[in-house]
This record gives structure tokens, sequence and C-alpha cells, in this order.
């Protein structure tokens, strides 16, 4: 985690001396991925997305369909540390221009340009990152979830009205 640097100051009204600590930035890297952990679990998101989302994989599994969930809630401060890590490894903002989010100290700008986007790419690789994933998505409303689906054969799945959707066509592997 972050470092913390002491400062002595001395107030102009009272000359009482105080030290004062004040967290120092951390640099940008692959050691950032496993802060502000996100979940995979339906019971983080709300309701009724919860509810619905429950019945909709009970269906799926019902009908012969695998379903593993993939992810669910993101923390706002994964969305951003997850936005501007794959922003900057791509060159659509210079790590300079990345704005400060409250209660995240990272530092994205290294020495150099090229460090700086080498250790966004680091990040933006161990999130996983396929799509420039957005700021502020559904994701960290807890109202989304992105789930791999798999089967075999022809699926019969029962709808919330009890009626039965058939999917003849497999899944493509990606």
């Amino acid at each position: 985690m972050a470092t913390a640097a002491q400062h002595r100051l001395t107030p102009a009204s009272d000359t009482t001396p105080v030290i004062v600590r004040i967290p120092e930035r951390e640099l940008s890297g692959a050691h950032w991925v496993s802060r502000f952990p996100g979940s995979n679990s339906t019971t983080d998101l709300i309701s009724p997305f919860r509810e619905k989302a429950d019945a909709f994989i009970s269906a799926l599994r019902a009908a012969g369909a695998s379903v593993v969930m993939i992810a669910t809630y993101r923390p706002k401060e994964r969305a951003y540390l997850m936005h501007y890590s794959s922003a900057v490894a791509r060159g659509t903002i210079k790590a300079v221009d990345v704005p400060e989010m409250e209660g995240v100290g990272i530092e994205w700008t290294h020495s150099t340009d090229e460090e700086s986007k080498s250790a966004a790419k680091a990040m933006a690789n161990g999130y996983q990152i396929v799509f420039p994933p957005a700021l502020v998505s559904r994701h960290t409303a807890r109202a989304a979830m992105d789930i791999s689906l798999s089967w075999t054969s022809d699926l019969n799945i029962i709808d919330n009205s009890g009626d039965t959707v058939e999917i003849k066509v497999l899944p493509e592997i990606i």
C-alpha cells in the first residue's frame, strides 16, 4: 500500500509544532489489480435485478447449460483503475492527464511516457480487459453481470411466463 511522509508544520497563530502524515501516491502497475476487488456473486446485485438474474441462471442450468459467473458488482475505485489503465495503455489519454480519484492514491505518471504506458498496460492485462471499460456502468450500480455460457445440445429454456424457448444453435467459442 501507499506509504506516508511526515512533515513538521508550525501554525502561525499557535507556534506549537505538529506532525502531519500526508499519504504519498504510489506508482501505477500490476500490483493495483488486487485492490478494490469486485464481485462475481449475484448476492452483491440490487433488487429486483438480483432475483431476475438468479431466475435466469436457474433456468439456464435447468435446461442443461453451464453457467460461470465472471463479474457482477464493481466498486467505483476499481472501475476508475480499469478505465484509466486501459485508456493510458491504448494511448487515448496521457498518464499526466488522468484525473485523481479520492481514496485512490495512485500515481499514473512514471519517469517517462513509455514507463507510464507500460505500467498501465500491465494493469489492463491484469484486469483481463477485452473492451475499454466504462467509468460508470451498470456494474458500478450493482445491476449487471458478465457470465460465460456453454452447452452441448439444443437448449429448452422455460421463460418467466412458463413458455419453453428452444435454442438450436450451439455457442461459439470466443
